[in-house]
């Protein structure tokens, strides 16, 4: 299990001290956030058009973190997905 923690510690440190932001590539994926039915849990990402695979950004637990991921990604459509 320390291997992993090593491992991760790793890239976290070659990234100059933060974790590298994912990719958005609106040709072949579209921003969306995916919301738990059971839980409520909201995730904002980016579902991949081809494969559907989701990749999570970051975790919503209010209006300005879905407004800061619109920002961030400059995105003005954000569907949610059940």
């Amino acid at each position: 299990m320390s291997k992993l923690f090593s491992k991760l510690s790793d890239v976290f440190k070659s990234q100059g001290g933060r974790f590298a932001e994912p990719e958005y590539d609106p040709e072949t994926q579209y921003p969306a956030i995916r919301a738990s039915i059971c839980t409520g849990e909201k995730v904002a990402g980016f579902r991949d058009k081809k494969s559907g695979r989701f990749t999570e950004v970051m975790l919503i637990r209010s209006q300005k973190d879905i407004d800061a991921f619109k920002e961030q990604y400059h995105v003005d459509d954000l569907p949610t997905e059940y």
